[in-house]
């Protein structure tokens, strides 16, 4: 989905031509979460404790709602085109699950640390990135005399920096569970 944002604010295209492959990835990740919770159900013996597990499959959930939550703005919105902050947003917010995906792997191997820890701080550097990125694009925003586009812009910046929020939700989570099984 971080891909998928990162090619559409690219393009220039139109949110439309995106929002369906955006919800067929959003309701794949659903059903990847309720699978998880099903087997949690299920299996007596997990690798790491059922609640680590089932607060990063919902977290995990949460980013992938704020990229598809974003996109459907737009689309809602009427924005048709994405502009420099956004494509900002999805970059950030494409590195981080880079990030994320890495230290998840890393989890298979809890003395992996070191990488674990170097990829928790990358995300919250570019967490931070983030919210600089929002406090000056609404600043820039708040300086227009267009109320229509600053209601609008304003959501969807927010919506894509809650995406970072929620990555770094993520590397917490992670450190998390790398303290508890060290």
């Amino acid at each position: 989905a971080a891909d998928l944002l990162v090619q559409f604010t690219e393009s220039g295209r139109n949110p439309i031509g995106c929002c369906p492959q955006m919800k067929d990835l959003e309701h794949a990740g659903d059903t990847v979460t309720h699978r998880i919770y099903n087997q949690l159900n299920l299996v007596f013996i997990t690798p790491l404790e059922p609640e680590e597990i089932s607060s990063l499959a919902s977290v995990l959930d949460d980013v992938l709602d704020c990229i598809e939550g974003s996109v459907q703005m737009m689309r809602v919105y009427g924005v048709e085109e994405s502009d420099d902050v956004m494509r900002q947003f999805a970059k950030l917010i494409q590195l981080s699950t880079v990030e994320m995906q890495g230290a998840i792997r890393s989890l298979r191997k809890l003395s992996n640390g070191k990488e674990i820890s170097a990829r928790v701080i990358e995300i919250n550097r570019l967490e931070n990135l983030a919210d600089d990125v929002l406090g000056h694009a609404l600043s820039d925003l708040f300086k227009t005399n267009d109320a229509l586009r600053i209601l609008k812009f304003k959501d969807i910046y927010e919506e894509l920096e809650r995406a970072t929020d929620r990555c770094e939700t993520v590397a917490n989570i992670i450190s998390d569970i790398v303290i508890r099984h060290s």
